[in-house]
């Protein structure tokens, strides 16, 4: 299945969360959601607002940013541009 976002929404595989922190494995209830992702999709923009982001940008975001979805076994985020906080740049 194939998602195209509208406007200014963006489509986010978000990073995995840490699985392990100083040699200590930590539980799937205990990690923290992340903060962090590749965008794979984004819409065309609204007539008030262009489009800054690009697919392959990796973001960072809001803790409770975005509304989950799933397509094809795999977890995303959708969300506005405005939810981005900023690109990750290498």
């Amino acid at each position: 299945m194939k998602v195209r976002p509208l406007a200014d929404r963006v489509l986010v595989l978000p990073a995995q969360a840490e699985e392990k922190v100083g040699g200590i494995i930590i539980p799937d209830t205990a990690k923290e959601k992340p903060q962090r992702g590749k965008i794979v999709a984004v819409g065309e923009g609204t007539k008030d607002e262009k489009m800054i982001l690009k697919e392959n940008d990796e973001v960072l975001y809001g803790k409770y940013a975005g509304t989950e979805m799933e397509c094809d076994g795999t977890k995303y985020l959708m969300m506005r541009q405005s939810d981005v906080l900023a690109i990750v740049e290498d």
